[in-house]
């Protein structure tokens, strides 16, 4: 097996400018880096990540914490954020903080603890308190579907009221005036959010927000269902249904028919995020675009930018709008 003192001969350079050329160090001139990257390839030699990672105090690699590892949410989340990071020679550790402060807690931890040179968080459980000290201690540290106050710079969000709104509005731009919603857990900020923007469309078109046509879902398929079973006994003049994510939608739509309801002709139903299969369900379901595809896009290209000093030609965005995506779900009244 070659030795960097081979390369080093080889490459007729000293030592310190192998080190510098493996680390990426942009000291290097281009000429004397190919010199040696030509030199390594020729001999076969294979850098020692340890060794490279106590010389250059970076690791190339990326923390990333999710709420959950199922769903398509977070898979297009987990592979944008792997894909922009692989394409720059950088690697990923995910793991999974399931909606507790505890476990968010333990995964943050443990992301340290294998010197992760930077975090990229979807967390929902931790506090804001605890989110600014962990930026306060130098690590860098990027925050998705978050707003936190004094840290617009890390943060990455969506408009989720505004998402809310315009979910309801194209509802009632249809005719439609009895309308249920499903919400996430109102502990969570999106879910909140997204009520208060649904409640703001209520209001502005003079309609009485009433109590019973809303379910409180947990963001699965199945609470979509319960919720559908919830609004055929609590709010039954209902003709529109308000779903805040995709999932939801696809379980209410599931138990819309199985109560017989033709979608939309009898019940409209609209959904939020615009994940992959949302084209795909018979009719196709009409939702919100939440940019997670961009969120995820941005935070990476954040850390390349702050950390590793690796410039885009994007220009990095902190706040991304929705958008309505008309499709089949939702009929004029």
């Amino acid at each position: 097996m070659a030795t960097i003192y081979e390369v080093s001969e080889a490459a007729g350079v000293s030592l310190a400018t192998v080190s510098r050329v493996m680390n990426g160090n942009a000291k290097v001139s281009e000429r004397t880096r190919k010199k040696v990257e030509d030199a390594m390839a020729s001999l076969g030699y294979q850098p020692n990540a340890i060794a490279q990672s106590l010389a250059s105090n970076r690791t190339n690699s990326v923390g990333l914490l999710v709420s959950e590892l199922h769903g398509s949410y977070f898979g297009d989340l987990m592979s944008t954020v792997e894909q922009v990071l692989k394409q720059n020679g950088k690697h990923v550790i995910i793991t999974a903080g399931h909606v507790n402060v505890d476990r968010e807690h333990e995964a943050i931890e443990f992301l340290k603890s294998r010197r992760c040179d930077a975090l990229i968080l979807h967390a929902e459980a931790v506090s804001d308190d605890y989110l600014r000290k962990l930026v306060d201690s130098k690590l860098p540290v990027v925050i998705i579907n978050r707003k936190v106050d004094n840290l617009d710079d890390n943060c990455f969000v969506v408009d989720n009221e505004q998402g809310g709104y315009l979910a309801t509005h194209a509802a009632i731009k249809q005719g439609h005036r009895n309308i249920g919603y499903i919400s996430g857990p109102l502990f969570k900020k999106d879910a909140s959010d997204r009520l208060a923007g649904h409640k703001r469309a209520l209001a502005e078109a003079g309609i009485e927000f009433e109590a019973s046509s809303l379910f409180e879902g947990d963001f699965h398929e199945s609470s979509g269902q319960e919720g559908m079973q919830y609004m055929q006994t609590h709010f039954s003049k209902l003709t529109a249904l308000v779903c805040a994510n995709d999932e939801m939608a696809s379980g209410a739509m599931t138990a819309a028919r199985e109560a017989g309801f033709d979608i939309p002709s009898q019940l409209s139903i609209i959904g939020f995020d615009n994940v992959l299969f949302s084209r795909y369900l018979y009719p196709k379901l009409t939702t919100i675009n939440n940019p997670i595809h961009a969120m995820g896009e941005m935070a990476a290209h954040w850390v390349l930018q702050h950390v590793y000093n690796i410039k885009s030609s994007m220009a990095i965005e902190h706040l991304f709008v929705p958008e309505i995506i008309n499709r089949d779900t939702l009929g004029k009244l």
